[in-house]
């Protein structure tokens, strides 16, 4: 029988059944170990914890170290005498046995060697617990958490170099060299490594072929080629050279997608428009790359406001709309076909489920940004 030369899509695979694939076959990428320097954004591999800080009850503040009980019933009009003038302690020092906090300097009047307390302090008021900056017993982060620049300055304060962390290694290559294909590979991108994956961006052109055979990543997201023109051949290829396993999504705009695997590793091929290839990315492409980094479900904050007007879709396909967010409400900018000006506008994006036929003017939505 002749080889197909031409890329048919027969079903359209319901976005489910694709997300349930890809949580049944994609496993998490081999941990590797890192400079808090290099692991922001990263996704950690391990709980990571760190040695009791501070190991003993230290100051938070400049003052006066005493017993709290001692001040009890203290005010402007009442001092209350202290059996013995308190130590002065600066911020970070260790606190003087038989004292429990910190009173700030202008607390304590201390004449002729005697002082009074002029107001009441409470037990641990300005003293930091053994343990308060970080118990070896409870994680700083969990396994699976991204690490923000927070989390690494204070990693650092406690004195830890390096983590452990997961960070898939993304071939991005667009497939054809047009401006279009190009730009939406770019944002893919950019993507990829503020989700904590690291992304070689390839030169526009070079072939799927090439980049199975290398063997360098850990996913291959291809851009382009997907459809039935007489030039189109990203799907012929994945079918030659590995294992092609959906071609064609219910997912709106996106329909032409693909995914297969060369081996172990996933290969993602998007449609060569920006509007279809950023949908199938953030529905399909997102959930991969958390699958290799063995991260936790991460949504983009979303902003929720009520429809201006009516939305309508298409049952079975799963349809992601543009809109842009006006007084308070969410305007639909368009359906299907997204054009460029379009995206340009738009402050975000919302979901419509296959089982939906949209949804009516005033129905709360969550709008999620753009990448």
């Amino acid at each position: 029988m002749a080889a197909l030369t031409t890329q048919v899509i027969t079903r359209l695979t319901p976005l489910a059944d694709v997300l349930s694939m890809i949580d049944a076959e994609v496993k998490a990428v081999t941990p590797r170990t890192l400079d808090i320097k290099a692991a922001l954004g990263r996704v950690l591999a391990v709980d990571t914890t760190a040695p009791m800080r501070p190991s003993a009850p230290t100051a938070l503040q400049d003052g006066w170290a005493l017993r709290a009980d001692e001040t009890l019933g203290a005010g402007g009009y009442s001092p209350a005498a202290l059996m013995r003038v308190p130590s002065r302690v600066d911020a970070g020092q260790a606190m003087p046995p038989g004292t429990d906090s910190v009173a700030s300097l202008d607390a304590v009047r201390v004449v002729n060697g005697q002082a009074e307390a002029l107001i009441t302090i409470n037990p641990g008021d300005g003293v930091l617990a053994a343990g308060g900056d970080s118990d070896p017993s409870i994680p700083l982060h969990r396994a699976g958490d991204h690490l923000r620049l927070t989390d690494l300055a204070a990693f650092g304060a406690l004195g830890l170099s390096r983590v452990t962390v997961r960070e898939p290694r993304v071939r991005v290559l667009p497939v054809r060299g047009n401006g279009i294909v190009s730009a939406a590979a770019r944002v893919i991108a950019s993507d990829i490594e503020r989700l904590g994956g690291v992304a070689r961006l390839d030169e526009g052109g070079r072939g799927l072929d090439v980049a199975i055979a290398a063997d360098s990543a850990d996913i291959i997201v291809g851009l382009g080629g997907t459809g039935t023109g007489r030039n189109d051949s990203s799907i012929l290829t994945l079918t030659r050279d590995g294992r092609l396993a959906v071609h064609g999504l219910a997912v709106t705009p996106g329909e032409t997608a693909a995914l297969g695997y060369a081996g172990t590793q996933p290969v993602l091929l998007l449609p060569g428009r920006l509007d279809a290839a950023l949908a199938v990315w953030l529905l399909v492409g997102r959930r991969i790359l958390a699958r290799l980094a063995g991260s936790h479900p991460r949504d983009d904050i979303a902003t929720t406001a009520p429809l201006s007007r009516k939305v309508t879709s298409t049952i079975g396909m799963t349809e992601l709309v543009p809109v842009r967010v006006v007084g308070g409400e969410a305007e639909p900018l368009g359906a299907r076909y997204l054009p460029l000006s379009v995206l340009a506008r738009a402050d975000g994006w919302i979901q419509v489920p296959p089982d939906s036929e949209g949804y009516s003017a005033g129905t709360p939505v969550a709008v999620r940004p753009w990448p």
